[in-house]
């Protein structure tokens, strides 16, 4: 079975939270043997924490999403770095600058400072940052410009944008985690940016439970939002993102799998082979029920 790793996931989403176990059970058996799990407010930060210390194949990461800022604490960075003082695996994210729709109403220079303060930490801290950026790459480049370089790595999650733009980004230490979001492209543009990535800066993601893939694969794993019950991405979809990408790079997915996999565990793995080895094991204690 091919090893997947999902760079960047919502397990915490209070949609699917209480589905979060069997969720992660079904992702162990397709082959997804490590989440990274975003916090994206003060909220949300407490249940990540919780979720990585009963599920040994979750990555835990903190951040201040920009949707959420206005609701922040005074004291909100402080508490901050006590969730990293305290999970010395967590990863920075999600963080990150929008200036699309959903985010017209948030001050895009308060945007700027809670970004900043919050990449320049994880520059300090030496962990690597999960980016969300929406028609803000030009204002996302000059900010790393002045913090960076990243030798810890940033990834840019579900990157959509240009391919011009990939040489400088990666220049700065940066990775580029491609999700379901990337089938809304034009198949030509997503091309030319895909092919413009070097291999080992390849992530692949599924930011469930968004970004469901275009599929009408009847093996397609779907949830269901328990209030609304709209249907919902699940971590096993990342075989779709991997099928897709795959092809853009006219490669065997098998070959993208391992390129993919091994590029995670170096950029999130603190623990080296212990963690790859427990979550293995796990993996194979799982399929074996």
């Amino acid at each position: 079975m091919m090893k997947l790793f999902d760079a960047h996931c919502h397990l915490q989403d209070p949609r699917i939270y209480n589905q979060a176990p069997k969720v992660i059970n079904t992702a162990l058996e397709n082959g997804i043997l490590h989440f990274v799990v975003n916090g994206v407010s003060e909220k949300d930060w407490h249940l990540v924490k919780e979720m990585s210390e009963n599920h040994p194949c979750l990555i835990p990461s903190f951040g201040l999403h920009p949707w959420f800022i206005m609701d922040r604490s005074p004291d909100w960075l402080t508490r901050l770095k006590e969730f990293f003082d305290a999970n010395p695996s967590a990863a920075v994210g999600e963080i990150g600058l929008d200036k699309g729709p959903l985010a017209k109403s948030i001050d895009f220079t308060d945007q700027v400072e809670v970004f900043s303060q919050q990449l320049q930490l994880a520059r300090e801290i030496r962990r690597p940052a999960s980016v969300h950026c929406v028609h803000a790459f030009g204002d996302l480049l000059d900010i790393m410009h002045s913090i960076g370089p990243f030798p810890e790595g940033v990834i840019l999650h579900s990157y959509l944008g240009s391919a011009e733009m990939v040489p400088e980004f990666a220049k700065l230490g940066v990775y580029f985690s491609f999700s379901g979001w990337l089938m809304e492209m034009t198949e030509t543009k997503a091309k030319k940016m895909v092919k413009a990535v070097p291999f080992d800066r390849i992530l692949l993601e599924t930011d469930a439970p968004d970004a469901l893939p275009k599929s009408n694969d009847s093996e397609s794993v779907f949830l269901v939002d328990g209030d609304e019950k709209k249907v919902l991405n699940h971590p096993a979809n990342i075989h779709f993102v991997l099928s897709y990408v795959a092809s853009l790079l006219e490669m065997p997915k098998e070959e993208l799998a391992d390129i993919s996999y091994k590029n995670a565990v170096r950029l999130f793995s603190y623990e080296g082979s212990k963690l790859q080895k427990g979550n293995e094991n796990l993996q194979d204690a799982v399929v074996a029920e």
